[in-house]
């Protein structure tokens, strides 16, 4: 999947994932998701935001935590794994 709405600059930021080039990084809304609020209170703390941003945030971070899933446990099984070290 492409994240169009997600950007990564080095000028911004530190470098860390943002939302459309805003100072809105997505670790910020993730937190605020993991913390129980609506997509509606989250548009709300950041009204430069769109419903369409909280999406793309959350299919950013759960293909981010599966591609984590898949390189940890690469690691843990060491060469035999495809993904592992040779």
């Amino acid at each position: 999947m492409t994240f169009t709405r997600i950007t990564v600059s080095p000028d911004q930021m530190g470098g860390v994932p943002c939302i459309r080039g805003l100072r809105v990084p997505i670790s910020a809304v993730v937190d605020m998701v993991a913390d129980g609020m609506s997509t509606r209170e989250i548009l709300e703390a950041f009204p430069d935001l769109e419903a369409d941003d909280a999406v793309h945030v959350r299919s950013y971070e759960m293909q981010a935590a599966s591609d984590t899933a898949i390189f940890d446990r690469a690691a843990a099984e060491g060469p035999n794994h495809p993904l592992g070290t040779h």
